[in-house]
């Protein structure tokens, strides 16, 4: 019974949170997944669950979507998703969520400095390349998008409409790629079922919270959630070595 509860506050909150601000379904839900589940399970509710946000709301943002940003962001990510899956499958995944904790760290709090960065071509790609591979390999695709999208100075509204119609993409290529490759249990598509009202609980809040929230709001958030997920890889990390 108690873990019903926590699988339901987990699912309801990141819905919430992903549906308000465009990202956040897995910086929230994975780390407390991971209590419930397997990593692979984990990874792969969270992906299936992320999708189904993204497809119910991109209808109502898509006026919204920076166009040019996001063709470069899904090409980009090609080259992610197969090295992504190469990390998942043979690379030590506690090693890399050091690195990838630091470097959260290190960049959100250049963020709150002021630090700002120029939105090029290039850094498109790099960014999706990035996003891919973390999708795959830890089911985590939005720190690196919003470390750009916050250092460039981007709009809400621009930010969550173009992060969830990337994630329409990224979602279902990374889903594809891991069912493939490592395969579904029935645990997955059965917990992700019963997770659907609960989707559609937080479905109807963000969309009620995204209207009150000010852009000055909106990088709170932003910090807030980088902070918390670099802090939790790394002491996911620490612990593990404990």
């Amino acid at each position: 019974m108690d873990a019903i509860v926590l699988f339901s506050i987990i699912i309801v909150a990141a819905s919430i949170l992903q549906t308000s601000t465009g990202f956040g379904f897995s910086i929230m839900a994975t780390p407390f997944l991971l209590l419930l589940f397997e990593p692979k399970e984990a990874i792969q509710i969270n992906l299936i669950l992320s999708l189904v946000i993204s497809v119910a709301l991109i209808r109502k943002v898509h006026q919204d979507v920076d166009v040019t940003i996001l063709k470069r962001f899904i090409t980009g990510s090609f080259s992610g998703l197969v090295l992504g899956i190469v990390i998942f499958l043979y690379v030590n995944t506690a090693q890399l969520k050091l690195v990838v904790s630091l470097v959260i760290l290190l960049l959100t709090f250049l963020l709150i400095l002021s630090f700002r960065v120029k939105q090029t071509k290039e850094r498109d790609f790099f960014v999706g390349g990035i996003s891919g591979a973390l999708t795959t390999s830890i089911g985590m695709p939005g720190p690196p998008l919003l470390l750009y999208f916050s250092g460039t100075g981007a709009s809400k509204e621009k930010i969550r409409a173009t992060t969830l119609a990337f994630y329409l993409f990224i979602y279902s290529a990374s889903l594809a790629v891991q069912i493939v490759f490592v395969g579904a249990t029935q645990t997955v598509w059965v917990s992700s079922a019963l997770a659907l009202p609960l989707v559609i609980i937080g479905l109807v809040v963000g969309q009620k919270l995204f209207m009150w929230v000010s852009q000055r709001l909106f990088r709170l958030f932003t910090y807030i959630l980088l902070l918390f997920t670099g802090f939790y890889l790394l002491l996911e990390r620490l612990i593990s070595n404990g």
